[in-house]
């Protein structure tokens, strides 16, 4: 449920890889890529079922390569072009480790810190609608933290705001460790980081930030998270296959590969099975669940303008670098990556910018990429959580294939 580019510090040298890998999509595989996938326009007929297979072949030597390390068992991908070429679906693997059926190619997976995004987007709602602005400070709408009175509700969507962690504290991990059905409340999650020192106004993230976030879509709204969710994203968008856990239909875990994970700061469950929906250690800042085909057509509304007004969309596109925790206008080489308002940014020197974001859960990682010049979007899907992380490779890898059929089929028509 993290987003962070490196693995260090915290907890016995360790940090905690969840609720987000902003990962390096400094994406290994993505610059080693030829131009921008999507670009050219084949026959949808005659390409998909090549590209699929090598899709599926990519998934597949990845399961090969890295399931046992990673102790996962489950694979799903999803490409989204803009043009009339159809959707490509493909997966590999079974839904538990050392058994179980084949992925269904509708699965559900927990979505980790993909959800702050839809987070941030509430927010930003209710800012254009006159009910908060992102200049207000936590002692207006959350007086109960008085150490944190200063702090901006925009410094919370931008990662800027110094509040600790809840994850990254042993109180936390160890309660979660000793039962991870626990069902836990947004207050007692943020109690976790109370306390604890408040650090400078600079770029380090923070799950506890979208827990107040939370709070004050509730406060502001007079309403549930959940019910405001439902009402102004899930419901307008079809997003028939995304809910928090308390809300999932009762046939949602059957949908759900078994999460694992493989995390050290997890003594007692490394390698082993987590509940599917016990995600309410995650709520605001990373507890969903969707199907890749709804992470899709959510990342086609955020990215495209469609769910905020004009003001509010550059508001949440507005990049702090994650080198120099300055505002800059946009990623450069110099300068690749930047957070906005629980969205991220990448410069890469071959395929240009990507809106990309991963979300680890304890059991899970989805990570996506949005391509800004062709508008195809790319979500992959794995059931663990791993310290040292590699998705963002397989994600180049899946973009080098597009890229070499995309160059194929232009050879062809020439």
């Amino acid at each position: 449920m993290r987003c962070s580019i490196r693995r260090s510090g915290g907890r016995g040298g360790k940090r905690l890889a969840v609720l987000a890998t902003v990962a390096a999509v400094a994406v290994s595989g993505l610059t080693t890529a030829g131009c921008e996938a999507g670009v050219s326009h084949a026959v949808a007929e005659r390409t998909a079922p090549t590209v699929a297979e090598s899709l599926r072949s990519d998934l597949r030597k990845y399961l090969d390569a890295h399931g046992r390390k990673d102790h996962f068992s489950a694979l799903s991908l999803r490409v989204t072009y803009a043009d009339q070429r159809p959707d490509i679906s493909v997966s590999a693997g079974t839904t538990r480790y050392g058994g179980g059926g084949q992925v269904p190619g509708d699965a559900m997976w927990q979505i980790g810190s993909n959800t702050k995004a839809f987070t941030s987007v509430l927010l930003l709602q209710l800012e254009a609608e006159g009910k908060l602005s992102l200049h207000d400070k936590l002692g207006e709408w959350l007086p109960r933290y008085p150490a944190w009175r200063d702090v901006t509700i925009g410094q919370l969507l931008s990662m800027t705001s110094g509040i600790p962690s809840y994850t990254e504290q042993s109180a936390f991990l160890e309660d979660f460790d000793a039962d991870p059905s626990t069902r836990f409340t947004a207050e007692r999650l943020v109690s976790y980081a109370e306390g604890r020192p408040l650090g400078p106004a600079k770029y380090a993230y923070s799950n506890t930030n979208y827990l107040l976030a939370q709070m004050i879509v509730e406060r502001a709204s007079h309403d549930s998270y959940s019910d405001r969710l439902t009402e102004r994203i899930i419901e307008p968008l079809g997003l028939h296959d995304t809910c928090l856990p308390a809300e999932c239909r009762p046939d949602t875990a059957s949908r759900m590969p078994t999460p694992y994970s493989v995390q050290s700061i997890l003594p007692t469950h490394v390698n082993k099975a987590l509940p599917p929906l016990g995600l309410s250690w995650a709520q605001g800042a990373g507890g969903l669940v969707s199907s890749l085909k709804d992470v899709t057509t959510w990342d086609k509304a955020l990215y495209g303008g469609r769910l905020l007004p004009a003001a509010q969309q550059r508001e949440l596109e507005s990049l702090t670098s994650m080198k120099t925790s300055k505002p800059i206008t946009t990623v450069t080489a110099g300068d690749p990556l930047g957070f906005g308002l629980g969205v991220a940014k990448h410069a890469d020197p071959v395929t240009g910018t990507v809106w990309f974001y991963e979300g680890a859960t304890l059991g899970n990682r989805v990570l996506h990429l949005y391509f800004p010049k062709s508008r195809m979007v790319i979500v992959v899907a794995v059931n663990s959580s791993v310290e040292e992380d590699t998705l963002p490779d397989l994600a180049g890898t899946v973009y080098k294939t597009l890229s070499a059929n995309d160059a194929h089929d232009a050879h062809d028509r020439s």
